[in-house]
Formats: structure tokens, C-alpha cells, sequence
């Protein structure tokens, strides 16, 4: 079974444990800000070097984590980080913003890029996407079944790896936000404080948004048929027996060996495991929190157990031997690894002529074969000893000890990749910002059909209908009206997505020539489709080289992150106009399994009627569905309709809708165009809070 086996690394521990223990390839972040794991413990810069050494030298590969949203103010930081990886040869580079991967293109074209799952890349449509973007593996979301992999597979060419092991997120890797808004703790930057762990009641649950942990490895055998080639652990906030024990498990699962699989709930689960995404039975079953008995599994002896196993050297690297030995002559060992490393051992001394009984070469090859404490093993041993040869053990053993030495002081050696500093900071060149109004231009984005007669009267320049929304419209679209609407994609598809293109194309069919879109595999479709694209905040854009990129994509016009800051988003350049939401329920997750169907039951898909989640706190977080996927969204609506004057360098705002009555749309809307203090209890979002700040949701 030709899987990769990628273990996590939080710290040099963990990453001994990983290695040690049989896994292919570790995933690290460095000590700074650019990794999805900020607060594990991390690799310093002598560190990361060090690890790369010792990965190499024992034939497992490593991955550097640059899978942060980056910030305008953080060049320096990312442009030290790309070089970085670059001298200590990492084996690739897992990306979240697009911003990083134009820098690593243009800076260092031969270094492998993996996208990250915080890319939110669930369907063909975005793997091709990541394609284009010259991207040679993408992380799966932990969201699709087995078919809707192997459909992935069917249709895209760069490498597939998934999630098999270690903690499951409700929420879709990337379209997260919920720790940001609560606690401006972004998931996207690192700093997830895990909210949804925390108790939020829903019909018979107290912690509805909790997710068991996830375990595929009976399913391995089955993943590779479907074309994966790299199945991942996650766990870099976790102990190093953690990482021994999936590694261990692993393994075996993938030899066709049994693992125990009750000494790896043990080490760390939340009420066992579940494979509900990956087998399609997405209920109740998948949801669970961590009890005291999952704390107390973990004995102190299950723990030295585990800690046993990555105390030695573990023989994993195939050398073969060849000993040449004459009288008279320095005796040389030559060794050659699978991998084509050589090396050479001498004797100082010439060897000496056998005065009884001459060196056999089945004692050489026993000799050689003993290489325990190093990470090698003899594949084969070729002798060619004189018949009167005198090698004494303790001469056999020098030449192999010092062999296997260079051998892997050879494999440890550092091997950069070329880079180009003046190419990267080329991609983050101040570029100068085309002119922005004097004041934005407003847009507005529905929840609801019967909202879209006070849009239509509105002044808003663009109305944006989800694209489910158009079923339910009881009449033609008047035709004044076409030019100024636009449909809006569903942010995730799993797999293929022929529904969206049929529904484009009955979109087309009434006139609409619009379309927004909020993640990856939704612009390849629409634009593939021939719509005028514009993009939506949930692209995740933080930066003027992530605008840029989108525009080189094909974007018109797109929305900012509400994860920036306004002071950040004023800074920004470049030439695509841009806009920010300044009224709306925050979505705050995306959800495939709705946590109100499992625990209330009776789904009743896009007429749900908006169940709500209670938090310990009392407050209401209400969810919308739009047929596949649901959404959570904030109790409390952000509103900046009295501060548009401080909306600087922006080109339009968004004012937009979920729940609201029409009564209510009309009342915002007046407000909003008024410039009126807020009729309602509000939020600022994000907008004034720097990170990690905290405050009032």
C-alpha cells in the first residue's frame, strides 16, 4: 500500500517520536507567526535546520507550515520565512494565502507547494484551481465521503492527501471565524482558542458544535485505491506519545497488520472516534466531548509504553555493503543507500596475512549486518576477502561504524534550493492605490426572497442573490433590473459540482451575467461558466499581493477579509477595487453536519426556519441552510453605518442580509443610507479590535 504517512511535529520531541517510530514525513512551523499551530511549541531557526538533518538523514521528509493568512505589516517576517525554507531544503511548503504562493513561485519555482485545508478545497473544481496556481498537493477538507474523493481524483492531476487521525473540526478549515469574532483568536491566523468546544446547547446537546475525534485507519486500504497518496495525523498541540501511538498505529494499518486501537483512544480521543465524514452517516454519532475517563485512559504506563518506542534508533534506511580486502592492502568498505547516498571506510593500517585460521566472509557479513543504533540496515553484503586475510571484529565493526557515519553525515548534509530574495519582494512591491471614492458605494447581499423588492428600490449599485434563492422567487426578475444583480455561489461543493453548473446556467438563461464567489473551487466554476466575477470575504483576502492574485485569477472587484483591521485595510494597494461588509450577521462556520439536524431532527433543508445555538453566556447564534451545506452565524449584526465616513480606500460596502423580515431589511436599509446610529444591539466585527485582544462579540 503506497501511502505517505505525514505525523505532526510540535516540537523536536514529537518530531523524534514521528521519525522514529515509522513516519514518512513530518509537518513543523517555525517559532513565528506563520503557522497554523501558533501556539505549539515550534521550531527555532537553528532548530528547523537541526530537524531537517535529522529527517533526512533517516529518510523522512519535512514540511514547513506557512499556512497563515499573512497581514500587509508581516512582509519582512514571510519574506525571512520563505528564504529560510528555502536554505534548509525543506521538502515542501504548506500554503494558506495565496499571497505566499506567488512569493514561493516567483522566488524559488523548484520548491514544492502543498495547499493547506485552510484553502477550503473540497471539489475537483478547486484542486484545479490550486493547479493553475502551480501547487503540486492539496489537503482535502476533512468534510468529503470516499466517493466524493475518488470523483476529486478523477478530475485533477496534482497529489491528494487527507486527514486520517486526531481531532475534527465542525466548521470547514478555512471558513472558520467563530474564534475570531468571540475572542479576535483567529483560526486563520493560528490562534484558535477552540470555542466550539465549549458548551452550546441545541435541542438534547449541551455541546452541540463538538466533533469526536477522527480515525481512518481501518480505512487505509481503501483510501489508496481512491488515489490518495499521503494520509495525515493531526496533532501539533499534542503530546509526543500522542504522535508515537498514531505513527505506531499507522504503520501497521498500512502493512495490513492489527493496531490496538483502544491504547490509541487512550493516549487522546473525545468519547472515541468517528468516520462519519469519510462514510457519508452524518448524525449524532460524530458529535463528543472529552470526559474524564478519556483523561484518565492515559496511564502513566500506556505513556512509557510509548515513550519506548522512540528512545532508539529505528533501522529504516536499506544499505548494501561491498568489502574489498588483500593483504598488504588498506582494507575499504564502500556503502551505497536506497536512496544513492555513498560512502567510504578505510583501514589505516594494511591488512594483515592470517597467521592461523583467515577471516570468512560469513563472519564479515555477520559483522557488517550488526547495525543497530543507526537508522540503517544491511539489503545486502558482497565480500571480496583474500584467502589468507586476518580482519579482526573489532576492525570489521570500526569500518562499519565509520561507513555508516559518513553515510549519514552525508543524508544530514543541508541541500538549498535556489532563491531569489529580489524576486519575492518584487511580489510585495508597494504598488500605488487606484483612486478610491470619496464615498463607497453600497451593495446588498440577501438571505431572503421576500427581501428582494426593498433591493430593488434601494440605491444599491449590486444585489446579490445566493444562488438557491432564485428557486424561490415568485416572478420574473424585471429586466431593468438584471444588470444590477448578481448570484452568489455556495462557498463549498464536495467533490464535482454539476448542481451549480446547472444553476448557473438557468441564471444565464434569466440574464444574470453576475456572480460572486467565496472560495477557490466556486471561481473556477463561475468563471469557467463565462459570469463577471466578483470576490466575496470569505476568499479570506489580507493583503495587495492576495488582490493581485485575484485579479490575475480573473476578479472584477473583491471583498475584503472582516478579519482586518480598518487601519489595515487602508493600507492596502493595488489596482482591483475592493469593498468591506458593513452591516450583517457574521457567518461565523460552515457546517456539514448541522449541528440542529442531528440533535433536534426533522431537517427541513432551506425552510429550517433558522434553529438557534445557545452559548454559556445565554446568547443565540442562529443557523441558515441553503440546501447543502448550513451556516452559524453571529447573534449580534455588525453595523457600520454611522462610521462610513471612516471606510477609507474603500470602493463599496456590503450591507448584508440573512434573517431579516422586510420590515427589518427596510429599517436597516434607511439607516445604513442615512448614516444613522445603530437600531439595533451591534457588533463592530473586527474592524477596531487588534488580534488577540478580545472584547464584546
Amino acid at each position: 500500500m503506497n501511502l505517505e504517512i505525514l505525523a505532526p511535529a510540535g516540537g523536536p520531541e514529537s518530531l523524534r517520536a514521528a521519525v522514529l517510530c515509522g513516519a514518512d514525513a513530518v509537518y513543523l512551523g517555525g517559532a513565528g507567526l506563520l503557522n497554523a499551530r501558533r501556539s505549539a511549541q515550534g521550531f527555532d531557526e537553528a532548530q528547523l535546520a537541526e530537524a531537517v538533518s535529522f529527517c533526512h538523514g533517516r529518510g523522512a521528509k519535512v514540511y514547513l507550515t506557512l499556512n497563515t493568512l499573512v497581514r500587509e505589516s508581516e512582509r519582512d517576517l514571510l519574506l525571512y520565512a520563505a528564504g529560510q525554507a528555502a536554505a534548509i531544503g525543506v521538502d515542501a511548503v504548506i500554503i494558506q494565502d495565496v499571497a505566499v504562493a506567488r512569493t514561493l513561485r516567483d522566488a524559488c519555482p523548484d520548491l514544492p507547494l502543498h495547499g493547506s485545508t485552510q484553502m477550503s478545497v473540497t471539489s475537483a473544481e478547486g484542486v484545479r484551481l490550486l493547479e493553475e496556481l502551480g501547487l503540486e498537493r492539496v489537503i482535502l477538507g476533512r468534510e468529503l465521503t470516499l466517493e466524493e474523493i475518488k470523483a476529486v481524483r478523477q478530475q485533477s492531476r496534482i497529489e491528494l492527501e487527507i486527514f486520517v487521525h486526531g481531532a475534527l473540526c465542525t466548521g470547514l478549515s478555512g471558513q472558520c471565524y467563530l474564534s475570531s469574532l468571540v475572542g479576535a483568536r483567529s483560526g486563520n491566523r493560528g490562534l484558535c482558542a477552540q470555542p466550539c468546544r465549549l458548551p452550546f446547547a441545541c435541542g438534547n446537546s449541551t455541546h452541540a458544535l463538538s466533533l469526536r475525534d477522527l480515525s481512518l485507519l481501518g480505512h487505509l486500504e481503501t483510501i489508496a485505491e481512491a488515489g490518495v497518496c499521503a494520509i495525515k495525523i493531526e496533532g501539533r498541540m499534542k503530546r509526543p506519545e500522542y504522535v508515537a501511538a498514531a505513527v505506531t498505529a499507522a504503520v501497521a494499518a498500512r502493512e495490513g497488520r492489527p493496531y490496538d486501537a483502544q491504547a490509541l483512544a487512550a493516549i487522546f480521543s473525545r468519547s472515541g472516534f468517528t468516520d462519519g465524514y469519510f462514510t457519508g452517516r452524518r448524525d449524532k454519532r460524530m458529535f463528543g466531548i472529552r470526559q474524564k475517563e478519556d483523561v484518565t485512559a492515559a496511564t502513566e504506563g500506556l505513556l512509557k509504553s510509548y515513550r519506548a518506542l522512540y528512545r532508539q534508533e529505528n533501522p529504516r534506511v536499506a544499505v548494501d555493503f561491498a568489502l574489498t580486502a588483500q593483504v598488504g592492502r588498506s582494507a575499504r568498505l564502500f556503502i551505497e543507500d536506497e536512496d544513492g547516498f555513498t560512502a567510504f571506510a578505510d583501514t589505516v593500517q594494511p591488512v594483515e596475512q592470517a597467521r592461523s585460521a583467515p577471516t570468512h566472509i560469513t563472519r564479515a557479513e555477520a559483522a557488517l549486518s550488526k547495525t543497530g543504533g543507526t537508522p540503517f540496515y544491511a539489503r545486502s553484503i558482497r565480500c571480496d576477502i583474500g584467502p589468507d586475510v586476518m580482519l579482526p571484529a573489532s576492525v570489521l565493526n570500526g569500518l562499519r561504524r565509520d561507513g555508516l557515519g559518513a553515510l549519514l553525515t552525508a543524508r544530514e548534509a543541508l541541500n538549498p534550493w535556489p532563491f531569489s530574495l529580489p524576486a519575492a519582494e518584487q511580489v510585495w512591491q508597494s504598488v500605488p492605490r487606484t483612486a478610491a471614492p470619496a464615498m463607497p458605494a453600497m451593495r446588498m447581499r440577501l438571505g431572503r426572497a421576500d427581501q428582494l423588492p426593498i433591493a430593488l428600490n434601494s440605491a444599491a449599485e449590486m444585489i446579490i442573490l445566493p444562488l438557491h434563492l432564485i428557486d424561490q422567487l415568485e416572478q420574473a426578475l424585471p429586466a431593468e433590473a438584471l444588470p444590477r444583480l448578481a448570484i452568489e455561489l455556495p462557498v463549498a461543493a464536495f467533490g464535482t459540482d454539476p448542481q451549480t453548473a446547472e444553476q448557473l446556467k438557468a441564471a444565464r438563461d434569466m440574464g444574470i451575467t453576475q456572480a460572486v464567489v467565496e472560495s477557490l473551487g466556486a471561481l473556477y466554476t463561475a468563471r469557467e461558466a463565462g459570469f463577471a466575477l466578483h470576490g466575496g470575504a470569505r476568499l479570506n483576502i489580507f493583503n495587495t499581493p492576495a488582490l493581485s492574485e485575484f485579479e490575475r485569477l480573473g476578479l472584477e472587484d473583491a471583498t475584503l477579509s472582516f478579519e482586518l483591521m480598518l487601519r489595515e485595510i487602508g493600507r492596502l494597494g493595488g489596482r482591483l477595487p475592493r469593498g468591506v461588509l458593513a452591516y450583517g450577521h457574521l457567518p461565523l462556520m460552515l457546517l456539514r453536519n448541522c449541528p440542529a439536524k442531528a440533535h433536534q431532527g426533522g431537517c427541513r433543508g432551506i425552510n429550517c426556519g433558522y434553529p438557534t445555538l445557545t452559548d454559556r453566556m445565554g446568547k443565540h447564534f442562529f443557523i441558515d441552510c441553503d440546501g447543502r451545506v448550513s451556516t452559524l452565524y453571529n447573534h449580534l449584526p455588525l453595523y457600520m453605518g454611522d462610521r462610513l465616513a471612516e471606510l477609507k480606500g474603500v470602493d463599496f460596502y456590503t450591507i448584508y442580509l440573512t434573517r431579516e423580515s422586510p420590515a427589518e431589511t427596510a429599517e436597516v436599509l434607511a439607516a445604513m443610507e442615512a448614516g444613522l446610529p445603530p437600531p439595533m444591539e451591534h457588533t463592530r466585527g473586527l474592524y477596531y479590535r487588534p488580534e488577540n485582544a478580545g472584547g464584546k462579540k
